[in-house]
């Protein structure tokens, strides 16, 4: 069918609830979807897709026709939707790949046994703690464990590599005893190892209690080094639970949700909490979401996704922002669990922290899978949110004038690109349309010419070919007021702002032209911002002292006879310093590009001259 047949059979549709399937030529399920009204909804795809996200048109475009079912209530279409969609797994659906398995914890046999994290259980003798559902606890018990009784977590065989060099250096850091260096005998390192093992089956509660009917015995008995190294045990345990216990919050028990979206790509990092403290993290990479994807749509088809691949379902569910039809998810999900569950956006205290955590989690696997840091990733992303942008500002231009009381007028441009300094693309500007001092005229020139400079060579994707997503100004509503025009001029629809600065010289705020936005409570954006401003200065400033200086040595050498500023500009090309030119000798200057005879003669005269009356 065409768009218009699609459209002519959807505005036929009953207003009623139901379940859409949408399906391609080769009558493949490719998208299944619920709605409050059939015929509204699934007239919107065959309208206008001006307002469409990039992954709803390339639907719309694959679309041949299209099923549908209707349902006594929108409560009834959202539980066979989850149904048809877990049976179908349709192309543009969110599909989560749930690679969650059963987790162990392996202690090897023999006298000198280790503890590691294993996947599966097998026939080796070996003794296995375990099942867990969550392989990220087990990683993490484990890593505690080696860390607090001081085991080596290296590929080493002993006895076999006892005394075949030196200890590393978690032996320095006081996380391993070196057995490898023969620093601890085969009973000492057993009855480390018979600890771990208590704690890994106990917890830190009983062992803390045990090690500490230990130590007391110790201690009468005067074994004081040994007293000490399990006072230091029981100090280790004691950290890590402090650790584990992330916050303090009123509820006991909760997953928290957080998502961060870069280029056409998302990511979802859960973390769940029981008891308080945090026993679980997983999360979902999910490819071509688009570029602008439907946040509040794609929580509800996530949270539906996870739900129904995971049994325990907490009274609590944190979200980092608005999801699609939260009545409908939250009174699913209560049926679910069987006894009542909230979905809050947390918007300060701990709970706040602890959302800003998961999206933080989320950025790192991100960032991880785009080749760079997290830290980046997630600075943008508060960025984003910190200045309503629809999207990440993959490319950020700011600009920075400087001048010594209106003289030597420059620019600066520079490029970051993902967070990072592109220094490829930095640029510099003279200004020529006037002398003197007018910041705000300066940055107008400067954004009019870099402007023409693009549409020569548009989207060539270096230097002033590369279109930015967003323009920071050093300067504030005057910087913009200034530059926006010219924007407007050529339809530039381009994200304007101005960064402005303390008493000392310090990032305190974006500014629009209306009011500033203060950026000292999101971190890593504040960061990046005050790493921008920071580096367009240096660099604009960095010009004008080099353009100043150049002058002014052009102007010391065109007090000579028959040097002008070519001359002079072709000397200092050639010997970089006046001190060099100073040393040269005639036949030196002479083999300069336009020189004379009587102009490198009048070149030397003049600085031998020079000496002379110095001596």
């Amino acid at each position: 069918m065409t768009i218009q047949e699609l459209r002519d059979k959807a505005m036929h549709l009953p207003l009623k609830p139901g379940v859409y399937i949408m399906k391609n030529s080769r009558d493949e399920i490719i998208y299944i979807g619920k709605a409050k009204a059939l015929k509204n909804r699934v007239s919107q795809y065959f309208g206008s897709d001006k307002n469409h996200p990039e992954k709803v048109r390339q639907m719309v475009a694959n679309a041949d026709h299209f099923d549908y079912i209707i349902c006594s209530s929108e409560f009834e279409a959202l539980v066979l939707e989850c149904s048809l969609i877990k049976q179908h797994k349709p192309k543009y659906n969110i599909l989560l790949k749930d690679d969650k398995g059963y987790s162990y914890i392996r202690i090897s046999e023999g006298p000198w046994r280790r503890i590691c994290f294993s996947m599966q259980q097998a026939d080796d003798g070996a003794m296995y703690l375990g099942p867990y559902m969550s392989a990220w606890y087990a990683k993490n018990a484990v890593d505690e464990a080696l860390k607090i009784f001081r085991l080596p977590s290296c590929s080493k065989v002993f006895p076999r590599d006892i005394g075949k060099g030196r200890p590393c250096l978690n032996y320095y850091i006081k996380q391993c005893s070196a057995p490898c260096a023969g620093k601890i005998s085969e009973q000492e390192y057993n009855e480390s190892v018979e600890s771990a093992v208590h704690f890994l089956k106990s917890g830190d509660s009983d062992s803390i209690r045990l090690m500490t009917e230990k130590m007391n015995e110790a201690a009468e008995r005067l074994e004081f080094e040994l007293a000490a190294k399990l006072r230091d045990r029981i100090s280790a345990v004691k950290k890590i639970t402090e650790r584990q216990n992330v916050v303090e919050t009123n509820v006991r028990e909760q997953d928290v949700i957080g998502i961060v979206t870069e280029k056409s790509d998302a990511c979802f990092a859960v973390i769940r909490f029981c008891d308080g403290r945090l026993y679980d993290k997983e999360d979902f990479l999910l490819k071509d979401v688009g570029e602008s994807p439907d946040l509040p749509s794609m929580r509800r088809e996530f949270i539906q996704q996870y739900y129904t691949m995971r049994d325990r379902i907490p009274p609590v569910i944190a979200l980092d922002g608005e999801t699609e039809d939260a009545g409908l998810l939250t009174e699913w999900l209560s049926e679910k669990r069987g006894k009542s569950v909230r979905i809050v956006i947390p918007q300060k205290g701990d709970n706040m922290r602890i959302v800003e955590m998961s999206r933080e989690n989320a950025a790192e696997r991100l960032a991880q899978s785009h080749g760079h840091l997290g830290h980046e990733l997630t600075a943008l992303d508060e960025l984003t949110k910190l200045l309503g942008l629809s999207s990440q500002p993959r490319i950020i231009e700011s600009y920075d004038i400087s001048h010594h009381a209106g003289s030597d007028n420059v620019a600066g441009m520079v490029v970051f690109k993902d967070g990072r300094p592109f220094k490829q693309s930095y640029r510099r500007f003279s200004i020529k349309g006037f002398t003197g001092q007018d910041d705000y005229g300066s940055m107008s020139e400067v954004m009019e010419r870099r402007i023409k400079e693009y549409y020569k060579n548009p989207d060539s994707g270096l230097g002033f070919g590369l279109k930015p997503d967003l323009i920071l100004l050093d300067g504030g509503k005057g910087q913009v007021s200034a530059v926006r025009p010219v924007l407007e001029k050529y339809a530039w629809d381009v994200p304007l702002f101005g960064m402005v600065k303390d008493n000392h010289h310090r990032t305190r705020a974006i500014t629009d032209e209306g009011q500033e936005i203060a950026v000292s409570s999101r971190r890593r954006a504040f960061t990046l911002v005050s790493s921008i401003q920071d580096e367009v200065h240096r660099f604009a400033i960095g010009y004008h002292h080099s353009k100043h200086s150049k002058r002014s040595l052009h102007s010391s050498l065109t007090e000579i006879d028959g040097i002008g500023v070519t001359r002079a500009k072709a000397l200092l090309s050639t010997f970089k310093t006046i001190r060099r030119i100073k040393e040269a000798e005639i036949e030196e200057l002479l083999g300069v590009k336009g020189m004379t005879l009587p102009a490198a003669q009048a070149v030397y005269d003049y600085y031998h001259a020079e000496k002379d009356d110095d001596e």
